[in-house]
């Protein structure tokens, strides 16, 4: 296709989704543990990086915004990820600390949507995830500040050729970078399902427990 060519029709880019159903006695009680099964068939599936997921912010005066990231961790306590505090992100979390998550398996016809508030992690548990990374991320986190406008390619690069002769081996981890937690208070599950009829299932936190709810599709 090039610049000349009509335009694909977007009314008739159609897919049949035909999902195994998701049915309220056969889900977990706790939406992590039910991430948990859904995650590994994502794995299991052969998805490429099934832990991407599109993280959705707003900044203080409800400027919205996302982005993919990658997931790097999850437990009973929510859903982590790292980045640059200094971000567009970064900033948007310090002064609106809520956030969405959206994991988009499109290929097995899935979708999970987290919400919920958000709270940094400690020093101790951002180092210990920074020195698992490769040493070129190292060096990256500390070349890129991410989001402000570089001029060129070259001064990025340059930047990087300088720090890694700074720090050839183990550069420390920078103050401006650690995790971010999302403490789900809603998780839906998303499956998709004939004639548009999807199954869409919230978890909703209630005190200490989870009421499930279904939602019309």
């Amino acid at each position: 296709m090039d610049a000349t060519s009509p335009p694909p029709s977007l009314a008739g880019l159609r897919r049949t989704y035909q999902g195994l159903p998701l049915l309220e006695a056969e889900v977990a009680p706790d939406p992590v543990s039910q991430f948990a099964v859904w995650f590994g068939e994502a794995v299991d599936a052969g998805l490429p990086e099934p832990n991407a997921m599109v993280v959705a912010t707003a900044s203080a005066g409800g400027r919205p915004t996302a982005r993919t990231v990658l997931l790097k961790g999850y437990d009973e306590n929510g859903f982590v990820f790292y980045t640059n505090y200094e971000s567009r992100k970064g900033r948007d979390l310090t002064e609106n600390p809520r956030a969405g998550l959206l994991f988009p398996w499109h290929a097995i016809r899935r979708q999970v949507r987290v919400e919920g508030s958000v709270v940094r992690l400690s020093r101790e548990e951002s180092a210990v995830y920074f020195r698992s990374r490769p040493y070129g991320s190292r060096i990256g986190a500390w070349a890129s500040r991410q989001s402000a406008v570089v001029h060129s390619r070259e001064e990025l690069d340059a930047r990087y050729e300088e720090l890694a002769e700074r720090w050839p081996e183990d550069p420390p981890v920078p103050d401006f970078w650690g995790g971010f937690r999302v403490v789900p208070a809603e998780v839906e599950f998303w499956q998709g399902r004939l004639d548009r009829m999807h199954d869409r299932l919230r978890y909703r936190r209630s005190g200490d427990s989870w009421t499930i709810e279904r939602l019309a599709p």
